[in-house]
């Protein structure tokens, strides 16, 4: 059973250790070690969390252990900052969950339109919600710039 809540600060060590853990595992496949490595160690201090969790709206899913196994963060803008789930829970629906958490937000908060930028990785989940590729693009992580891809939804109030 999975159960959705928002974040806190506590939860911040869980929050790096799946970032972490699901970049340098699930991301592998589409980008080069020396990519993921510096995509990786952009969430290494508890100052960036901090910093994101004030940002954005964060939710995270939890296993019936209260193991957190995914987050996702969306801005009051509807910029959709991040999601990742736990590279031992990939394919078991919890992006899906999360991202109606996310949308279900949208509505609430009457946003019309929720952007991201995508990875490689994770393009395909996107189109299959129903975005839009608006461009193919190379952004910044640490050191390195990664292409990805900036994808939008309208979203129906």
């Amino acid at each position: 059973m999975l159960h959705i809540r928002i974040v806190t600060e506590a939860d911040i060590t869980e929050l790096k250790d799946l970032f972490r853990e699901t970049v340098l595992h699930i991301n592998i496949q589409d980008y080069t070690l020396e990519e993921i490595e510096d995509w990786a160690s952009c969430g290494n201090t508890d100052e960036h969390w901090k910093d994101l969790i004030d940002k954005f709206h964060f939710f995270v899913a939890e296993n019936e252990m209260e193991q957190i196994v995914g987050f996702a963060s969306i801005s009051d803008e509807g910029y959709l900052h991040s999601m990742f789930v736990h590279k031992d829970y990939q394919n078991m629906g919890i992006a899906s969950k999360l991202y109606e958490k996310i949308e279900q937000f949208a509505r609430e908060n009457k946003i019309y339109r929720i952007s991201s930028e995508v990875s490689i990785t994770a393009k395909l989940f996107f189109q299959r919600q129903g975005f839009g590729i608006e461009k193919e693009q190379n952004s910044q992580a640490k050191n390195l710039f990664l292409t990805n891809y900036l994808m939008y939804k309208e979203i129906e109030q």
